[in-house]
């Protein structure tokens, strides 16, 4: 395990950083002309984003990224 020092600026920005990403991502999901393989890679890069993401930010903004399952359920 590492451990890591930073402030609460770093924290926000961090925490901007990755909402950034993620939300690109979220984006690029919903396009039609990406291949089911490319999108599967993405949302394995999606869900080591939010774990990054969970470590720095707030329960309520967790629960704005959360993804739903196939039947509709929050999953995280």
């Amino acid at each position: 395990m590492i451990g890591l020092l930073i402030n609460e600026k770093e924290i926000k920005e961090i925490e901007y950083l990755i909402k950034r990403e993620m939300d690109e991502i979220l984006f690029d999901l919903k396009d039609d002309r990406i291949d089911y393989i490319v999108k599967r890679a993405m949302e394995e890069r999606y869900k080591i984003l939010f774990l990054l993401f969970k470590r720095v930010a707030s329960p309520q903004e967790c629960l704005r990224y959360m993804r739903k399952d196939k039947k509709g359920r929050k999953k995280g």
